[in-house]
């Protein structure tokens, strides 16, 4: 390990960790204080203005309202996602005829269900995913926004990696309710085969992606579970959503995203609650805890384990594609939100969640020792095997944009 890495968690002392110490998991206690906190989320400083009308919606229709609404919130309606599977707080409203619609932006998720409650999971830079639920108002009524403290009882388990973060769920759903198998349990990312997701979820658009268990109905035939197809659009009408698709390209995007949230935060947790244990002088085993935390985390935002797209690749919903374009940050032109989609999601296979609100959040020194495990692995001059995919000119272009759209590299990077 280089001594430039080592000046970034110093005072490294060797000390064994006592059993009962709180663990990254104590996400309520110090020094996370999840419930207590102050909250810095998007959602969370604009919620005043929602409440008292200063940010003016649309109350004439419950579509007009989620249109007005995401707008007002910079989420793109083309981001829709439609899912029927019953895995969500307000399940009694899910149906195949009544979808779930997920909208999101990089740190913004809003849940639509026509008659019942706007669901929001706004990311805190520290504390990762927050929650909360209102009814849409009738007539001149004021919005009532609620802190759900309820979701957080799915979105701290396995699945997130035991902090505040995304969960997507993979399900065959049954006619009446219910799951009847459940695919990818405790997994979020790109890495995960398309064999394994998109159970209980519309998909329209381009179907180049295996998608076996999208747009299905399960139903017990004996032991064996016999699919139902049930098209979108076919039970329900697209006219009481902001848009008329449930795209691939979305999905496949939120997959991604959602992985690497979950992991950053992951990243966020350990570290805080390893300086704050050590006050800030690390033991040898929680700096080398950090290290693989470091590493794994790397690997993940430089997409080493991504998931082939298949031959032909994918065409994508140009209207998402134009949304999602529109916030890139770009250096000569390139940028990290440039899509591929023959072969893969993007053309420089660098996540442009290293912008997000939850990496922005990380602890200093562990954010900095993140940056130079990510230099190390674009490094031409002593190559790193695991990275031995990435050519020396997607390299090269990688490095050249986060140099040129980030303000706290380390010094020489």
């Amino acid at each position: 390990m280089s001594l430039r890495l080592l000046s970034i968690l110093p005072g490294i002392v060797l000390a064994s960790l006592a059993c009962a110490e709180p663990g990254y998991k104590n996400f309520d206690e110090p020094p996370h204080n999840y419930h207590t906190a102050p909250l810095k989320d998007r959602f969370t400083k604009l919620k005043a203005d929602l409440e008292s009308g200063r940010i003016p919606l649309d109350h004439g229709s419950e579509k007009a309202f989620i249109i007005s609404l995401l707008k007002a919130l910079d989420v793109p309606a083309s981001s829709q996602m439609l899912v029927f599977s019953t895995t969500s707080l307000q399940l009694r409203f899910i149906t195949p005829r009544n979808p779930r619609a997920i909208f999101f932006n990089d740190g913004l998720y809003v849940g639509y269900i026509p008659g019942a409650k706007i669901e929001i999971l706004s990311m805190d830079p520290e504390l990762g995913a927050i929650f909360y639920m209102f009814d849409i108002p009738t007539g001149s009524r004021p919005i009532v926004v609620e802190r759900s403290e309820r979701c957080v009882n799915c979105h701290t388990k396995e699945d997130t990696g035991f902090v505040p973060g995304i969960v997507i769920k993979s399900v065959v759903p049954g006619p009446t309710g219910g799951s009847l198998k459940t695919f990818r349990k405790e997994r979020t990312g790109h890495d995960i085969p398309f064999s394994e997701r998109f159970g209980g979820w519309y998909v329209t658009g381009d179907r180049g992606v295996a998608t076996e268990w999208a747009n299905v109905i399960g139903r017990y035939s004996g032991e064996e579970i016999t699919k139902s197809p049930v098209q979108p659009g076919q039970l329900f009408d697209f006219a009481k959503y902001p848009v008329a698709t449930s795209d691939i390209l979305p999905q496949l995007v939120h997959e991604h995203q959602a992985g690497a949230a979950n992991r950053i935060l992951q990243a966020s947790y350990r570290a805080r609650t390893a300086f704050h244990l050590d006050k800030g002088s690390l033991s040898a085993a929680r700096y080398a805890e950090l290290d693989e935390q470091a590493r794994s985390l790397v690997r993940y935002l430089l997409f080493a384990d991504e998931v082939p797209l298949p031959a032909g690749g994918i065409a994508g919903d140009a209207a998402f594609k134009a949304d999602f374009l529109a916030k890139r940050r770009a250096v000569q032109g390139a940028s990290l939100r440039e899509f591929d989609l023959r072969t893969r999601l993007f053309k420089y296979r660098c996540s442009y969640m290293i912008y997000s609100p939850e990496f922005e959040g990380l602890h200093a020194r562990m954010k900095q020792h993140i940056y130079l495990r990510l230099r190390e692995a674009l490094s031409l001059e002593n190559p790193v095997k695991d990275y031995a995919y990435l050519p020396a000119g997607e390299k090269q272009a990688i490095h050249a944009i986060l140099k040129g759209t980030l303000t706290d590299l380390p010094a020489g990077w």
